[in-house]
């Protein structure tokens, strides 16, 4: 059932009729509610304004409590009703750190506010309301309205926007930036979530569309906009009031509970003042900002705004005069332990009375779940899904209906999710990485390696090019065609050393590609060897789910992402192949890849076969242990854990248990593979955090279980295993999608400071949190551990490191984890895994001297519940660190978002210079050939042995890519084909169209290149059309097995690839000929110097020449990268 019709039960109520006509005509009289429960608060409330369209402000307690019914509302009302009002700051009392994503939603409602003033719909919290806000008419004189139709005069616009600070740049991600490209004017104002994209035409404003600062792809088209600049900074002057003088007159404000309200914005107030105090006090007097009773108003005032307006409270305490008072009969859902019968026979209790059963849930799937648990229990149960989900269930007694949530029966933890937040964006800084510089090396894949020297213009015959300059040996210079760009690439190779260049004209790189093939080949096909064992081995094929696992299943405490879900379902299929399961799945910390562990463990559990869970640490392991028993703790199934926790003789005990077969799981370190512990019937193999396992117990791993299912976790794969996967010696499961409301962590980067450790501790420790503190040397930790105590004396602090006894580290631990410490200062022994939902806060001292993933995996240890968390990344001052530790830190500050794991991981191979992609030897490799060149040979290497040696078994893949006749087609021309200067201003960025043109590998592609370009800088001028259609033109000679194709003076050459005689027997050489034949009079074909030349006479432009070779072609065209690049 819709919430239109779940809505309508309750405007057709009495009751709910006779409130929403007191609340109309009552001007300025109070109302109370009684007895409301769960979220029958906001369903009460959606159904009053679906009657009245008045405006309403809603004032929670808190702002958890704010989002979950800001959540409710949107859920009911519609994502566009619904506004939020939050506090500017980032966390309440302290008023140094303003949250920029929060002024903006601040000035957007504001906007929103004094444009539409009637039928709004507000939620809030009492710490924001406490802030003024910048008065109407301020507001209005100092926004800038922008219709479609109208005349702007250009330099006045830019003039506007620079006298309110906005910033000029090439584009613009951020809000309080702007750009002029031409015709079109990209703005992000403080007004809106999105920025806008204006295009002129002439003077006239021709369109105003919103985009994604991320693509920068347009969004929607809007009539009008209103360009705002940061009413916070900007306006500091101006007077500012209460928002309750803001909003209009006849606005209804709900109170949750009015006295709560009045004292948090006391509260405020009292820190508001004595914050400014101590700034008076320090600047010696002088007033350097306003008084706080300018910018914030007192629990009093509050009470006094609320007199001249209506109020309706709806919390269980109350504390104005009400003129009427409704009263609602209704209580909270109960809480049925996960125990289905009785959630089934309260159910029936209430069908039997009357009630109509609702269950609101999200996800179709546990609408299926719960279908198939009554039906084994109570078939006869009657209940209606809701397509939408709330905070809180409810019975309504007087409705006589029942409205159970979906995570409460399942006890799931359930989020509020908030609106995406656009921070400087990812894609933009992770271009930068693979942008070219001039300065920078280069390989380019027929001459090796060189320097890049920019983009350089050209007259070919009166016509303009560009061309990219390449800097050799002895300063030889090579220009290189755009349309060859695919040919270069940025060279990564070992840490930071400057790699030799080669010499134009010598045969050292070629001797260097072949000597590096050869290597590879044989690697290579060792691997293919283990993978085609593999798929020729006999495994055991599980059967299909059964009762139990959808239990299992749908009692996770957080809602499965699509992308866990996904990894889920690709899991439990491979285990019902009759071959071994080889699959990595790999997810950012966090990400639920755990749970993805659990569920295939238990499903090999339950169909009797033994599971074997290995993981790098001790800790991991007891984590592990603590985590396989809470979530399968119902369940029929032992599991139990080796470590050097254990003492020889339990370990000894549970060795004996597993060989009888009454273990069903066992969670150990590199213990658990060693040669004595022998299995009745093992089934599945768990590897965790693959990348702390050396290749030793890897390879005893792989040919100790070839008929085994083998399941690998990892957060950063390392290099190797990532590249093997992507090239399909393995399969790949990747979850990048955060569970819904985990907030990114805040990484900040500082020089060891005490203060900033104070601060760091006693705020994490003032909002009830706990802290790491990592420091991984052992000799000085118990100093560190002092420090601490000295600058914060109340907290309680633990200290863990590897060399403690066992017994001893697991009993800090355990303290840790049940929150008896505050700080725990440890060594790097926690970045396997210790999963505390309390613990918020990390420092991390010496960063230094960690490895990126190693940082990314530590950082990974907080920010697991809905609490922003903190990274304190300390370092000795920046002069002193080498440029590698420089890079890595930065590449940890840039992708602090969520689900960046991944990049991290590619990150990293470029710092660490892709070393021991397939063990140590090959380094020297990459070094002379750069880490793509080798990438590639490695490609062609691998496609050549599939295609030989492999043939039966990649006989389905191969017959899928035919054969391309030539891999690459080279395109000469005099015609203008460039993208011009008047057209994209920005070089690098010019350089990267380019780059991104040349590697398209389908018409698909295509057209959604071109697509973006007129979306973002205006029409296409006829050379860029050309640029777009010589691509075409490429893949066409590929098809037809042209190796170079030149469009000079109208005549159009193609060379063929000599030496392939198959080719010339085959169909496509015969059309070619018959081609020929039949146009005489403008084609000819003559050999020269061994080469076979087409020459096809007056063909002007690129397009001619397509029309006239494409239907040879019959184009549909798989392009030759394309298949090489499988």
């Amino acid at each position: 059932m819709k919430a239109h019709d779940f809505l309508s039960i309750y405007r057709a109520d009495s009751l709910v009729q006779t409130l929403a006509e007191g609340i109309r005509t009552s001007a300025h009289i109070n109302i109370r509610l009684k007895g409301l429960h769960g979220s029958s608060d906001a369903v009460i409330f959606a159904a009053v304004f679906k009657s009245i369209r008045a405006s309403h402000l809603l004032i929670a307690q808190d702002k958890e409590e704010a989002s979950y019914l800001l959540n409710d509302l949107q859920h009911l009302l519609g994502e566009k009703e619904v506004l939020f009002f939050p506090m500017s700051y980032k966390r309440p009392y302290e008023y140094d750190e303003i949250e920029n994503a929060n002024i903006l939603m601040r000035s957007e409602v504001l906007n929103h506010l004094s444009n539409h003033p009637e039928g709004n719909v507000v939620v809030t919290y009492p710490e924001a309301i406490s802030e003024k806000v910048i008065n109407k008419k301020s507001l209005a004189t100092n926004s800038f309205l922008i219709k479609k139709g109208e005349v702007l005069d250009r330099s006045f616009l830019e003039e506007f926007l620079h006298s309110y600070d906005f910033e000029k740049t090439d584009f613009v991600f951020e809000a309080g930036q702007f750009a002029i490209r031409g015709g079109i004017i990209d703005v992000f104002s403080f007004a809106h979530e999105l920025p806008y994209r204006i295009e002129l035409f002439g003077d006239e404003v021709d369109s105003i569309r919103s985009f994604d600062p991320g693509s920068q792809l347009s969004v929607e088209t809007i009539e009008k906009i209103n360009l705002m600049p940061n009413v916070q900074t900007r306006l500091v002057q101006e007077e500012r009031q209460s928002i309750f003088d803001f909003i209009s007159p006849s606005t209804r404000i709900w109170l949750k509970d009015v006295e709560l309200t009045k004292d948090i914005v006391e509260k405020c107030f009292e820190k508001a003042s004595a914050s400014f105090d101590k700034i008076l006090r320090e600047s010696g007097n002088t007033k350097v900002v306003l008084e706080p009773i300018q910018l914030f108003n007192n629990g009093e005032s509050i009470l006094k705004s609320l007199k001249d307006l209506s109020c309706i409270e709806f919390g269980s305490k109350f504390m104005l005069e009400a003129r009427h008072v409704y009263e609602f009969n209704s209580s909270a859902q109960p809480s049925f332990n996960k125990n289905f019968e009785l959630l089934a026979t309260n159910l029936l209790e209430h069908q039997e009375h009357g009630y109509g059963n609702f269950i609101s849930t999200e996800q179709p799937r546990q609408v299926e779940r719960l279908h198939g648990i009554f039906e084994e229990i109570h078939p006869e149960i009657k209940f209606q899904s809701l397509e939408f989900s709330l905070r809180q269930g409810f019975v309504d007694h007087t409705q006589k209906l029942v409205c159970y949530t979906d995570h409460q029966i399942f006890e799931r933890f359930y989020r509020y999710r908030h609106k995406e937040k656009f921070s400087k964006s990812k894609a933009l800084t992770f271009r930068e990485l693979q942008t070219l510089q001039p300065g920078d090396f280069v390989t380019h894949i027929d001459y090796g390696i060189g320097k890049f020297a920019g983009l350089e213009k050209k007259f070919v015959d009166g016509k303009e090019q560009e061309a990219i300059r390449l800097v050799f040996r002895d300063d030889d210079l090579l220009t290189v065609s755009i349309h060859a760009l695919h040919k270069i690439s940025k060279y990564s190779g070992k840490d930071g050393t400057p790699p030799s260049i080669s010499k134009l004209g010598s045969g050292e790189w070629d001797s260097k590609k072949a000597k590096a093939k050869k290597k590879v080949k044989d690697i290579a096909k060792e691997l293919i060897e283990l993978y085609a064992k593999r798929k020729g081995a006999p495994g055991f094929a599980f059967q299909e789910d059964g009762f139990l696992q959808a239990e299992l299943e749908s009692s996770f405490i957080y809602e499965d992402t699509p992308d866990q879900a996904k990894a889920t379902e690709d899991v439990k299929r491979d285990m019902q192949q009759p071959h071994p399961m080889d699959r990595l799945v790999c997810g950012d910390v966090g990400f639920g890849k755990t749970e993805v562990a659990i569920r295939a463990a238990f499903k090999a559990a339950s169909e009797g076969k033994q599971v074997a869970v290995l993981v790098p640490t001790t800790i991991l392991a007891m984590q592990h242990y603590r985590t396989f028993s809470e979530r399968l703790s119902n369940m029929p199934v032992k599991i139990d854990y080796v470590s050097r926790f254990k003492t020889d003789k339990e370990i000894k005990d549970i060795i004996k248990e597993v060989k009888q077969g009454n273990i069903n799981i066992i969670i150990g370190t590199h213990r658990v593979v060693s040669k004595d512990v022998e299995f009745k019937d093992l089934g599945l193999l768990v590897i965790d955090e693959e990348q702390k396992f050396g290749v030793k117990v890897k390879d005893r791993l792989k040919e100790l279980k070839v008929n085994v299912d083998v399941l690998t976790l990892t957060a950063t794969p390392i290099p190797r295993t990532l590249h093997f996967s992507l090239m399909g010696a393995r399969d790949l499961s990747i979850i990048s999608t955060p569970p819904p409301n985990r907030q990114p962590v805040t990484t900040e980067l500082h020089t060891y400071d005490e203060g900033i450790i104070r601060d760091a501790v006693s705020t994490e420790l003032r909002r009830g949190g706990q802290v790491f503190f990592v420091h991984n040397r052992v000799h000085d930790i118990e100093q560190i551990a002092n420090v601490i105590f000295k600058l914060v004396p109340d907290a309680r602090i633990g200290i863990a490191h590897g060399q403690m006894d066992g017994d001893k580290l697991e009993k800090v631990m355990v303290k840790f984890i049940e929150g008896e410490y505050d700080v725990l200062v440890s060594t790097n022994i926690i970045e396997s895994g210790l999963d505390i939902p309390n613990a918020n806060t990390i420092i991390i001292n010496q960063a230094n001297m960690f490895g990126l993933s190693d940082l990314h995996q530590m950082r990974g240890r907080v920010g697991r519940s809905n609490k922003k968390a903190f990274c304190y990344l300390l370092t000795p001052p920046s002069s002193v660190l080498s440029s590698d530790s420089r890079k890595r830190l930065a590449a940890l500050e840039e992708f602090s978002e969520l689900g960046d794991g991944f990049k991290v991981a590619m990150r990293d191979l470029d710092i660490r210079g892709a070393g021991n992609l397939l063990g140590a030897e090959q380094t020297g490799f990459i070094t002379d050939l750069g880490f793509d060149t080798y990438h590639k040979i490695l490609d062609d290497a691998i496609q050549e042995l599939k295609e030989t040696e492999f043939k039966e078994l990649f006989a389905e893949e191969l017959s899928a890519k035919a054969k391309l006749i030539v891999l690459d087609c080279t395109i000469e021309t005099d015609l203008e084909i460039l993208i011009p200067d008047t057209y994209i201003n920005n070089t690098s960025e010019r350089l990267q169209l380019y780059a991104t043109l040349d590697n398209i590998k389908d018409e698909k592609g295509l057209m959604g290149f071109r697509d973006s370009l007129k979306d973002r800088f205006g029409i296409l001028p006829d050379s860029v059309e050309q640029l777009i259609n010589s691509v075409r033109l490429r893949w066409i000679g590929e098809a037809l097995g042209f190796e170079k194709l030149s469009l000079k003076n109208e005549k159009l050459r193609g060379y063929f690839l000599s030496g392939n005689d198959e080719y010339f027997k085959s169909e496509i050489f015969g059309k070619i000929l018959t081609f020929v034949q039949s146009h005489s009079k403008r084609c000819r074909m003559k050999e020269s110097v061994g080469k076979l030349i087409l020459t096809i006479e007056s063909i002007p432009s690129v397009d001619a020449a397509i029309d006239i070779l494409g239907p040879l072609a019959s184009y549909t065209i798989k392009s030759a990268s394309e298949t090489s690049a499988v």
